[in-house]
């Protein structure tokens, strides 16, 4: 009888690992890993994007603004600096009020498409970073604008299901108090009854709620991934998320808890600097030119800059490339993707940076 010998000798090789993760069953250390990976390695695609989507949002809002201030400009006037002995009229304060909500709208909007677009973008990113490909600013960008619509959509319905046990408890508690004024005229001074019940059912509706966020928290992914409108994908996130909630629950709010640090470590910074700019005596009283004080107020806004970038990339794509990640171990774990993703990995023409 021959026993197996090998450079492994009893132990299996190890899987394969193109990209960011090895293709297998991924455990904390290895998710969290690959999406500090993808960080690392595609950084200046997600900036771009992040860029472009915000920078886009931006520009539409001050549009707007500028829209908005020629349309009740001749108001103004009237509103804030009214004759002596007058008020403003409801004739001048009505063109403003409706102005404001129509910038508040659309600044909504805007909001919601650019962060739509950058979640599109984390797994968009992760389909190249998985299989080791390089890829570009164009190929990030048009999967995440392709698919920008149902990751929309999946935002928009999980944040809309999340929020029917919440309004449901407050219609509860409006009624409650409806019915306790009713009663009685000092029943809701008086009575410990309203913040209990408004405590209990904090208690009852947090685990609800989280439990949906979680049960869809895949969906942008399976959107981007496999091409799914918003309403499959979320059907295919609550099919992989059966059986693993709690894992992906743990994991989850560890990558919101990391990111949440690095926002806080880069808004200390930002302190620091910005105390340092605010305070020139003691920041510039050993430069002796003009012009040595420009460039030493220059470095320091901009590493106040640098900071509020890695604290907005951070923030806004770590969670999501861990999201995407998960996704992909659910699917290896449960539809054994990993051959497929190996035969990618081979097959895959490197895209020309």
């Amino acid at each position: 009888m021959t026993f197996p010998t090998g450079p492994y000798g009893w132990t299996p090789p190890p899987p394969p690992k193109p990209g960011v993760i090895p293709l297998a069953p991924l455990g904390l250390g290895e998710i969290l890993g690959g999406a500090f990976a993808t960080l690392g390695r595609h950084w200046k695609q997600l900036l771009a994007v992040a860029l472009v989507a915000y920078g886009g949002a931006a520009l539409l809002l001050g549009a707007t603004l500028a829209i908005a201030y020629a349309a009740v400009a001749d108001h103004l006037p009237r509103v804030f600096d009214p004759p002596p002995g007058q008020g403003p009229s409801w004739e001048d304060g009505q063109p403003l009020l409706i102005a404001l909500a129509a910038v508040w709208a659309v600044g909504i909007v805007a909001l919601l498409l650019a962060n739509a677009v950058l979640y599109a973008a984390c797994p968009a990113v992760l389909q190249d970073a998985v299989l080791g490909r390089p890829t570009t600013f164009g190929v990030v960008w048009g999967r995440a604008w392709k698919r920008m619509p149902a990751v929309l959509g999946t935002v928009f319905l999980t944040a809309l299901i999340i929020l029917v046990p919440i309004a449901l408890f407050w219609i509860g508690i409006v009624g409650v108090v409806v019915a306790m004024i009713a009663a009685a005229s000092d029943a809701f001074t008086s009575s410990p009854a309203l913040p209990l019940l408004a405590m209990f059912g904090a208690l009852l509706v947090a685990p609800v709620s989280t439990w949906l966020w979680v049960r869809y928290s895949l969906a942008p992914a399976a959107a981007v991934f496999e091409g799914q409108g918003a309403l499959a994908a979320m059907g295919r996130s609550a099919d992989l998320v059966r059986g693993a909630w709690w894992r992906i629950f743990g994991i989850t709010l560890l990558a919101g808890l990391l990111a949440g640090l690095v926002s806080l470590v880069c808004y200390v910074i930002q302190q620091v600097f910005s105390l340092l700019i605010s305070v020139p005596g003691a920041s510039f009283d050993e430069v002796d030119s003009g012009g040595e004080a420009v460039a030493a107020f220059s470095v320091l806004f901009v590493m106040i800059l640098l900071a509020q970038l890695v604290s907005q990339i951070v923030a806004a794509t770590f969670p999501q490339l861990v999201a995407g990640l998960l996704y992909v171990d659910q699917r290896i774990r449960k539809e054994n993707l990993a051959p497929t993703l190996a035969e990618a990995a081979v097959q895959a023409v490197p895209v020309s940076r």
